[in-house]
């Protein structure tokens, strides 16, 4: 008993650092600035090109501010933000909260409740866990594949002290299979792909010592 919780306590702190490494730490380079269902949507459905999930470069908001990676109407909030934590880091916080992205959608995907805990808020849990509960008491599997994340950027910031939240649309690209009990195809394929476009808001309290930011809600565009 005492060797499994020494493992959990480590798969929970592996996971924290997964995200602290991305998700806020600055380099010196940056700019000075209940969920629905996120099964992806059927329609715009495009063929793929590549099996393995790709991590775009972030197309610039503007021509003459190159290293910015958020919205003007993120500009106010995401200041407050900076001014509030002066080692976050925005062009590391997309590259964070586009792993978080794929992390959290594999997790819910597979049903997994442990990682869901371990990166999203009690409200954000709850629902993903009565979807999951439900998907399983119909026996149902999804084995769905993030393709690729064509576009990550901050929509909208506020820091309403001491919480700082931060609101990311991601454009993709998830093909979906969904199959019964036994094996059979119920939906889906993997041989092509649906847009999707999900607007998540991550959040932290920037006077804990807890360095992770958690999935607090859910949206589509």
């Amino acid at each position: 008993m005492t060797i499994e919780i020494v493992i959990l306590a480590m798969v929970a702190a592996f996971l924290g650092l997964r995200l602290y490494s991305v998700l806020g730490k600055r380099t010196g380079h940056e700019q000075e600035h209940t969920p629905r269902s996120i099964e992806p949507r059927a329609n715009e459905r495009r063929p793929l090109e590549d099996a393995k999930p790709h991590i775009p470069d972030i197309v610039p908001a503007q021509a003459a501010t190159p290293a910015m990676v958020y919205d003007s109407s993120a500009e106010a909030g995401m200041r407050e933000i900076l001014s509030a934590d002066r080692n976050f880091d925005v062009g590391r916080f997309v590259e964070g909260a586009q792993a978080a992205y794929g992390m959290i959608l594999e997790a819910f995907w597979k049903g997994d409740k442990e990682e869901l805990k371990l990166l999203c808020d009690d409200d954000v849990y709850e629902s993903f866990v009565e979807v999951i509960d439900a998907r399983e008491k119909r026996g149902e599997v999804l084995e769905n594949q993030l393709v690729r994340i064509d576009n990550a950027r901050i929509s909208e910031a506020e820091y309403r002290r001491p919480v700082a939240r931060i609101t990311v649309q991601f454009d993709a690209d998830i093909a979906s299979v969904v199959r019964d009990k036994k094996g059979e195809l119920i939906g889906g394929s993997l041989s092509d792909a649906a847009e999707t476009h999900d607007v998540w808001t991550f959040s932290r309290d920037l006077s804990s010592a807890n360095p992770n930011w958690l999935l607090d809600e859910t949206d589509e565009a």
